[in-house]
């Protein structure tokens, strides 16, 4: 301050005099926090300097103010109205810490802030589409949500042998790992990599939400993975042993004789990853018919209608009529 009383807003602040409006506000978030009563309890000097960088960012943060300021220095509150050259009037007995002080301040000096209502916070990441959950307008009043949420769409793979992903958050780049056997709609929560309150060093946490995408193969019902398993005719008969896949690879499975489409056959621990070990693995058989006979096909075939000894539709159509 010089010796007529005249302060420079700008050198207060540290800032350039073409400083833009964010670079006033991150320079005051970190020297209020530097010069707060509550960071130096009892330090006369700290608050009377706390004061000053106050009534700086009042002033510069309003742009009708800094407009008057950069006209008429030290006498701009004559011309034209303003108070914040006789200090600003801070009873820190009203606020239970420091947080409830700073958002109350920048509710009231700094205006609507870019993606944010007035007094908030906004925020952003280099996350696709952004993080729900930013914080709210910055009356002390107001409660103050910093969780921030996000959606990853896993393959199904991805999913099944768990993954590790990098994501940008807060121009930060966070290492997330996705453990195996994660479901459609789970939700991963990683503490502290959330919305930051600037100023106060408060972080919230990051919620995941995850996606699975759908396999042409596999589905998940609960704990059980199921599939599909196609069989020929003459399987389904006469059973036997066949190559199935399954998640880890190909296996053998006994297919009874007469297998009844419908009825599963089921490979205990082949399944979905779970915390206790795997789920079951359900294969439902399902009749594969070639697309075209070969004439020693068609002769068998014809051969079988003719020796037929049961009809299929016995008693099915006397139990249907209405």
């Amino acid at each position: 301050m010089s010796a007529n009383g005249y302060l420079d807003y700008f050198s207060v602040l540290g800032v350039e005099r073409g400083a833009d409006a964010d670079a006033i506000k991150r320079a005051f978030r970190k020297l209020a926090r530097q010069y707060h009563p509550d960071v130096n309890p009892g330090d006369a000097g700290a608050e009377a300097k706390f004061k000053e960088v106050s009534e700086a960012y009042e002033v510069l943060s309003d742009p009708d103010k800094r407009r008057r300021y950069e006209q008429f220095g030290q006498y701009w509150s004559q011309a034209g109205g303003g108070s914040a050259s006789g200090g600003v009037d801070v009873d820190f007995g009203r606020y239970g810490n420091f947080d409830d002080f700073i958002n109350d301040l920048l509710g009231r000096f700094g205006g609507p802030s870019p993606g944010g209502a007035p007094g908030g916070f906004g925020f952003s990441s280099g996350f696709p589409g952004g993080f729900a959950g930013g914080m709210p307008g910055g009356g002390r009043s107001a409660p103050i949500n910093l969780d921030a949420e996000a959606s990853i769409s896993l393959s199904f793979a991805d999913a099944f042998r768990g993954s590790e992903r990098t994501l940008a958050v807060n121009d930060e780049r966070v290492q997330v790992r996705i453990p195996p056997g994660v479901k459609h709609g789970s939700r991963l929560r990683l503490k502290g990599k959330g919305n930051l309150q600037p100023g106060t060093g408060r972080r919230g946490d990051l919620y995941l939400n995850l996606q699975l995408q759908e396999h042409s193969v596999w589905k998940l019902d609960g704990d059980q993975l199921r599939a599909e398993l196609p069989l020929s005719l003459d399987e389904l008969a006469l059973g036997g042993e066949v190559r199935v896949a399954t998640p880890d690879g190909e296996a053998s499975v006994q297919v009874p004789p007469g297998m009844t489409l419908g009825r599963s056959l089921r490979l205990k621990g082949k399944g979905w990853p779970l915390k206790d070990g795997r789920g079951d693995l359900l294969l439902t058989p399902v009749l594969k018919l070639p697309e075209q006979l070969s004439a020693e096909e068609r002769q068998l075939l014809e051969q079988l209608r003719a020796a037929r000894s049961a009809d299929p539709r016995s008693g099915w159509i006397q139990a249907a009529r209405l």
